[in-house]
């Protein structure tokens, strides 16, 4: 049942109406329910652990996912970072630790989190007479790195070819580099700005003589360097990337523009990107969220191995189900989720569902909801029934096949597209418990290894630096010399203008 014990304003939708007509489920995917299943009812503890399985469409992917250190996942120190990421995510509103046990858990209603609010589809009915049970968004959130803190964050030169002739393996090493072996003014010198990191093009740009952005990306890292002579690999903007991915449009070209000093500055389309993440990372407006919050690092399960402490069940199925379909179903806008089921970077921005229902008891699959139902009462071999909610009178298993976008690396290519994203497909196995009308009011996962929390920005919100210039540049003029002033000040918190990355967003988009 749903966590938070919330009341949710529901379309009533009466079983009474027509069952649409779709075709019949593929052989494959009711082998997959069918073999999970199984699995399932013959050891649920062990299925309950499962990972599970991705696949991958990533022609430009990152070579290797940055996850936590081994020494992170052993003590479970990682669920504190996760945590303090959650913390930020929340824009320094109070400590979710610091709230009631009952205000933690009541933060799982999806009217929290869609578009819709409290107006979302609620009923398994409705959704099937509107055709939900697949969608995919028409723009895509772009991919980008994370922009790691260990080799400098914006301030990383990854366009250039020499970065790796000493072998780099530290935020030491990688600093080195560009402040002591290869200072800013070799480059100008030599005419070769365009092989500068993304901050010291946005520097050069507004006429920033100290380099302030790049300083800040390069301080990110410095402190956790200097306190334990490393930076994780998983440290890094993937925070600020999820939502720009989708709040701003797709840089599909290179631009060059002028500075307030005469200077030439060519961005590439992931220096924009660059840019956008920095921008959203660091002045990030609030942020809708839904999902609980556990710091226990090794939560206590039953004998079917289902957490039993309800503030570390995470995102309730029923909650899950009705986030993806209203907002990716109906409101054809992204949002990103946690997806830490195997330690990995985990904000990622959901780009298309789709859904097939089983019968819990049989392992039958089915289109609809109405076919593959069980009465609450007559689900005999139900391994959560203790859990159930007093007012679910019918039980129907759903596997979700979600994809959303990963990581990539940033290039010099001259132009971007979707075809350069990458993509995660994963399947989620769970089932809704239903009132006797349809109404979906809570449910249970089948697999521990899910989704915790969900999250975006309102569709009309910006990121917005401390310091911003009111009046516009019109890039085919040199940037306003009376913005370097507030350049400078918003990069002493780690933040580029909104002016200037909006401009260059709209320039490379072609908007």
């Amino acid at each position: 049942m749903f966590q938070n014990k919330a009341k949710f304003c529901l379309t009533a939708i009466a079983f009474a109406l027509s069952i649409p007509t779709f075709a019949q489920v593929s052989q494959s995917e009711q082998k997959a329910i069918s073999d999970y299943l199984q699995r399932f009812q013959r050891d649920p503890q062990k299925s309950m652990d499962e990972v599970p399985v991705k696949t991958a469409v990533a022609p430009f992917a990152l070579k290797s996912v940055p996850k936590f250190s081994p020494q992170s996942i052993q003590s479970g120190s990682f669920v504190e970072e996760k945590d303090a990421m959650r913390f930020n995510l929340l824009n320094g509103a109070k400590r979710p630790g610091a709230r009631a046990a009952a205000a933690v858990r009541g933060n799982d209603n999806p009217a929290s989190l869609v578009d819709a609010g409290a107006s979302l589809i609620g009923n398994v009915v409705e959704m099937d007479n509107r055709r939900l049970g697949s969608a995919r968004l028409t723009e895509q959130p772009w991919s980008d790195t994370y922009w790691p803190l260990y080799n400098g964050s914006v301030s990383y030169r990854y366009g250039d070819p020499d970065v790796y002739s000493n072998n780099p393996s530290t935020w030491k090493d990688y600093w080195t580099y560009s402040n002591t072996l290869r200072p800013v003014s070799g480059y100008l010198s030599s005419l070769k700005t365009e092989l500068l990191s993304p901050a010291e093009k946005y520097d050069l740009l507004v006429n920033d003589g100290s380099f302030s952005l790049t300083r800040a990306g390069w301080k990110m890292g410095e402190g956790y360097y200097n306190n334990s002579g490393s930076v994780e690999g998983w440290m890094g903007l993937c925070h600020g990337w999820a939502p720009a991915a989708y709040m701003l449009p797709r840089p599909k070209k290179t631009i060059t523009v002028t500075s307030p000093a005469g200077q030439s500055v060519k961005f590439y389309p992931s220096d924009v990107k660059a840019l956008g993440t920095m921008l959203w990372a660091e002045a990030a407006p609030s942020t809708r969220f839904i999902g609980g919050r556990c710091n226990a690092k090794d939560p206590a399960k039953d004998q079917n191995g289902r957490i039993i402490d309800e503030a570390c069940f995470d995102t309730n199925p029923g909650s899950w189900h009705q986030a993806v379909v209203n907002q990716i179903g109906v409101a054809k806008r992204s949002f990103v989720i946690d997806a830490t089921f195997d330690y990995e970077v985990w904000n990622q921005p959901v780009l298309a569902y789709s859904y097939t229902y089983f019968n819990p008891q049989t392992g039958q699959a089915y289109n609809t909801a109405k076919e593959a139902m069980i009465a609450r009462a007559n689900y005999t071999s139900d391994k959560f029934s203790k859990y159930r909610g007093n007012s679910a009178v019918n039980i129907v298993g759903v596997k979700m096949n979600l994809s959303y976008i990963v990581e990539t690396s940033p290039t010099h290519n001259d132009t971007d597209g979707p075809r350069n994203d990458a993509i995660t497909n994963v399947a989620y196995m769970y089932d809704l418990e239903l009132d006797s009308r349809g109404n979906i009011i809570g449910g249970e996962w089948y697999t521990n290894r899910h989704p915790d929390f969900l999250w975006t920005p309102a569709p009309t919100q910006r990121a917005v630096s401390y310091y911003n210039p009111t009046d516009l540049w019109d890039t085919r003029n040199p940037l306003p010399a009376h913005w370097t002033g507030s350049a400078v000040n918003a990069s002493r918190y780690s933040q580029p203008l909104t002016a200037v990355v909006e401009q260059l967003f709209k320039l490379s988009s072609g908007q």
